[in-house]
C-alpha cells in the first residue's frame, strides 16, 4: 500500500503566473494532484473549474513544472475526495480574498492549493489547520513536499 501521493507544481506560460507568485510569495503559481502516471486533478483559473487532464496536457501549459512526493496516510482517500469535486467551479472570490487579506472563500468552489489541502483534510490526513485551508497558496503545498522526483 502506498503511503505517498504526488503533487505537481507549475508556473504557467500565461502572464498572470508571475503575479500569482509575487502576491503569494510562492516559487510556483499552481499545484495539482497527480493521480497516476498520466492523470491530473486540478482546479484551474484558466479553465474555471476542478477538472482532470493528462500529464502531457498539464506539462504543455507550463513554463516549468516539478513533481514531489508527499507523505500521506490515505492516498486513496485524497484521490476520492479530489474526484468528488470534479466539475465544481473555481473559487474566484477566495483567491481574490487572499490578495486582499479577506475571507471570501466559497464552500462549493476551489482554487488550486485550497483544493489540494481540502482533499488531504477530507481523507483524514490534514496537512495544515482547517481554518488555514482557505488561505493556502502553492508555496504552502511546496513547503510540505518531500523529495523532488522529476522536473522540467
Amino acid at each position: 500500500m502506498s503511503t505517498k501521493i504526488r503533487l505537481i507544481f507549475s508556473n504557467s506560460k500565461l502572464p498572470l503566473s508571475p503575479f500569482i507568485r509575487w502576491v503569494t510569495w510562492s516559487d510556483w503559481s499552481h499545484v495539482a494532484i497527480l493521480v497516476d502516471e498520466n492523470l491530473i486533478i486540478e482546479s484551474t483559473l484558466s479553465h474555471g473549474d476542478v477538472r482532470t487532464c493528462s500529464l502531457d496536457e498539464f506539462k504543455s501549459r507550463a513554463s516549468e513544472w516539478a513533481i514531489y512526493d508527499i507523505d500521506c496516510k490515505n492516498p486513496d482517500g485524497v484521490v476520492a475526495a479530489a474526484m468528488s469535486q470534479v466539475g465544481k467551479p473555481y473559487d474566484w472570490t477566495g483567491i481574490l480574498g487572499i490578495g486582499l487579506h479577506r475571507d471570501w472563500q466559497e464552500d462549493d468552489a476551489w482554487f488550486c492549493s485550497e483544493f489540494t489541502f481540502w482533499c488531504f483534510d477530507v481523507a483524514g490526513d490534514p496537512k495544515i489547520k482547517k481554518d488555514a485551508i482557505r488561505r493556502a497558496t502553492p508555496q504552502h503545498c511546496y513547503m510540505i513536499a518531500g523529495p523532488m522526483l522529476e522536473r522540467s
